[in-house]
């Protein structure tokens, strides 16, 4: 039997996992601080806190560190646990789609802002 995956793949997986891992705990806390020490509370006001490029550049990298984890994880379980080759590959692009158009709408949003 075919295996669908690729070979030698796991130091990779593993070292893009961590270095994921690594880029959201050093910008998800930042970011937090940053939202709670503005507070916006209307439509203008958190239209202003996202009117500056360096915010908008570092929300959509943490977005596309975000979609990159969850896929390497994702990918891993549907590996180990979905044994049908159709169905594993269906939910492979299920999950692609989804995590891909998330990072493509954000974008859109956040550029939208400005």
């Amino acid at each position: 039997m075919k295996s669908t995956t690729g070979s030698h793949t796991g130091t990779g997986s593993w070292l893009l996992q961590r270095a994921t891992a690594l880029a959201l705990a050093l910008a998800l806390p930042g970011l937090m601080l940053y939202f709670l020490a503005a507070l916006p509370l209307d439509f203008a006001g958190w239209q202003a806190l996202f009117a500056s490029r360096w915010l908008r550049v570092l929300m959509l990298l943490t977005a596309v560190a975000l979609a990159l984890h969850a896929w390497v994880g994702m990918r891993d379980i549907f590996m180990d646990y979905v044994h049908p080759t159709g169905l594993r590959l269906a939910l492979y692009l299920a999950v692609i789609v989804m995590l891909a158009g998330s990072v493509v709408w954000l974008a859109a949003i956040l550029w939208d802002v400005a």
